[in-house]
């Protein structure tokens, strides 16, 4: 096959999957790995896509992805770290749930847990938590973002600012090596921050593919977060900060 046609094929894989696999695209084309690592390096130099741990993502830009394409994005990576979250949340916990597909996972965490309040401005997260018969799920209105069943805009603001809670778990669209969050709405932002304002602690949720992302809308820095749960090491920038800052890091599954 032509160079420029496996290009093109492996740019729509990636916008199918959310995410393309070195080893996968290998045997999907047959052609050696390092033929792929050198597809993967060409598509990145020119911008279209970003290189992550095994292989490469659509490349970050003023507008996220798919809801679909990054629910499927590192999905046993998400459960691992929802997990991870939940367990440092006790039973009769009151707590804020923000939009993403982390969050998700730690709602589906959570189920087990009695005696929940939960507020949320995630449609997906309060149908999740309906299935766990002692939560209390509060959702907070606002304008819904269709994409992906988030509710944004003053009136979800305006919810918050009425709870003060035990814990805020918040995801984001990147995390760049000055340990600023970052994503691409800036309605979703000023809700993230109202959160954080909110809380007595506080949980970032982040995947690795976050480490190599960009986004334009700044919420806060990782110095604002008690608790940051991930599934592989940060970079070591990131790492000091976080000592600096007394932010603790935990690796899901080690």
């Amino acid at each position: 096959m032509a160079q420029n046609f496996r290009h093109g094929e492996i740019l729509q894989l990636a916008r199918d999957r959310g995410k393309v696999v070195v080893e996968d695209l290998a045997q999907h084309f047959g052609v050696t790995l390092q033929t792929i690592r050198r597809d993967l390096s060409e598509l990145c130099d020119t911008g279209q896509l970003t290189r992550v741990y095994g292989g490469a993502i659509l490349a970050s830009g003023v507008a996220n992805i798919g809801y679909e394409d990054r629910r499927r994005l590192n999905e046993e990576e998400k459960d691992r770290i929802g997990r991870a979250c939940a367990a440092a949340i006790p039973d009769e916990a009151s707590l804020f749930l923000n939009i993403g597909t982390t969050t998700e996972a730690v709602a589906r965490a959570l189920l087990g847990h009695r005696q929940l309040m939960v507020v949320t401005n995630n449609l997906n997260v309060a149908t999740i938590l309906a299935q766990n018969p002692t939560a209390e799920v509060i959702v907070a209105g606002g304008v819904l973002r269709r994409a992906d069943a988030g509710l944004v805009g003053e009136m979800t603001l305006e919810m918050v600012r009425h709870f003060k809670v035990d814990f805020a778990v918040i995801g984001a669209s990147a995390l760049d090596e000055e340990g600023d969050l970052l994503d691409f709405d800036f309605r979703e932002v000023r809700v993230s921050q109202a959160i954080l304002g909110q809380a007595r602690r506080r949980c970032l949720v982040a995947d690795r593919s976050k480490f190599s992302r960009t986004a334009p809308v700044r919420i806060g820095s990782l110095e604002a977060v008690d608790s940051f749960f991930t599934d592989a090491p940060p970079p070591p920038a990131v790492v000091e900060r976080c000592a600096e800052w007394g932010t603790r890091i935990v690796v899901a599954g080690t």
